[in-house]
């Protein structure tokens, strides 16, 4: 089992930079890839970013790539979202998550097996 908790939501002006944490627990947590996903009202779960166990490759949906920056701690069983230049339409519940297995680096929510409980995140224009 991995236990995941987020934190660091908020609500922000536009324009403005929120940090979202997800602190592991459970397993080794640098032998899994991490990602993030948001959920806005009425909308599906949507992909936002991806880092491997070692942390050296990043993934970004092309709605945020460049203004979100997703990196870990290991030794803090730690992994962030740095989110710059919000839009309202960053408006969601973002989520950690872990995939089922060791090693695999993946971007599709129906891998991922271990979820937080989510931190909501409201940009005002």
């Amino acid at each position: 089992q991995v236990q995941l908790v987020e934190s660091g939501g908020g609500l922000v002006q536009a324009g403005g930079s929120l940090r979202l944490s997800c602190a592991a627990s459970g397993r080794t947590f640098s032998d899994y890839t991490m990602g993030w996903f948001r959920r806005a009202p009425g909308k599906e779960r949507e992909f936002v970013a991806a880092i491997t166990w070692s942390g050296t490759s990043t993934y970004y949906s092309d709605s945020v790539k460049g203004r979100f920056t997703i990196s870990r701690d290991n030794a803090k069983n730690t992994v962030y979202l740095q989110m710059s230049s919000l839009k309202p339409e960053d408006t969601a519940v973002y989520y950690c998550a872990a995939p089922g297995s060791e090693h695999t680096f993946v971007t599709g929510a129906s891998m991922y097996h271990y979820w937080g409980q989510g931190t909501q995140v409201t940009v005002s224009p």
